[in-house]
């Protein structure tokens, strides 16, 4: 992490740091502006009718897509890097898994239902979630094309062309699986559509804790590599004090197995 001092940021009195908060606070309008005209031209986006059978390795036994919403119409689905043989899940997508038990209770209120998908088997799934202590829901789509489908998971002939399909283009990407954020919605009739899916950055969202370190004097301290979450430990992994150290290599969900 960088040293702040005083040193190589300039101190000014009151009233010149007040005049510039407000030059500052017009652009964060401006921006909490930008981001509900997005929202609202998100949910104005087409939708895709899910015509595939996609059949989920589950906790409860075998489940459908359409199962997996519970009852409510909207499902919301994170996928979850961690392939088959893992030994345990991403770093990166277990930190946005950390903010997902708090808020669960409040998207059922608003009629979505939360799920992780990954394609390690359920065995190797539950294993991880128990040592986690998480109590969302967390699925297994090894045996159906569901990840694959989504751009979240790559082939061996996928990866052996160089490029891969994520993020809406063929870019490269150093690990057999990605993560994403995706969306569906099940009507009255039982039909469920693909309403949305955010990959790369867009998986963001999930996580506060970046929204509280934006807050802060060093903001998220990470450092300019490729993979910027060099820093990032499961939370069962960081030392007992709060002071950080680099992980060997920096094992990374987006280069190693993790």
């Amino acid at each position: 992490m960088s040293e702040t001092s005083t040193l190589n940021h300039p101190v000014v009195p009151r009233d010149k740091w007040l005049a510039e908060r407000k030059t500052l606070l017009a652009q964060e309008k401006e921006l909490t502006r930008l981001r509900d005209q997005i929202a609202r031209e998100r949910r104005a986006l087409p939708w895709v009718h899910v015509e595939k059978n996609y059949v989920f390795d589950t906790p409860e036994g075998k489940r459908s897509l359409a199962e997996l919403f519970e009852g409510r119409r909207q499902l919301m689905v994170q996928h979850f890097m961690f392939g088959p043989g893992w030994e345990q899940g991403c770093p990166s997508c277990s930190f946005m898994a950390d903010h997902t038990d708090g808020m669960k209770i409040h998207l059922e209120h608003r009629d979505i239902t939360f799920v992780a998908v990954s394609r390690a088997t359920l065995p190797e799934i539950e294993r991880f979630r128990q040592r986690m202590g998480w109590q969302f829901k967390w699925v297994s789509s090894n045996g159906n094309d569901f990840n694959y489908d989504f751009h979240v998971s790559f082939t061996p002939e996928e990866r052996a062309k160089g490029d891969v399909p994520y993020n809406y283009t063929l870019q490269h990407f150093p690990a057999d699986e990605a993560p994403g954020i995706s969306l569906f919605y099940k009507d009255s009739t039982g039909q469920v559509f693909h309403t949305y899916s955010t990959y790369g950055r867009g998986v963001e969202v999930m996580i506060g804790t970046y929204n509280m370190l934006d807050l802060a004097p060093k903001g998220r301290d990470e450092q300019d590599v490729f993979y910027k979450m060099e820093w990032m430990r499961h939370h069962d992994r960081y030392e007992s004090q709060a002071v950080f150290t680099p992980a060997p290599e920096a094992d990374s969900c987006c280069g190693k197995k993790a």
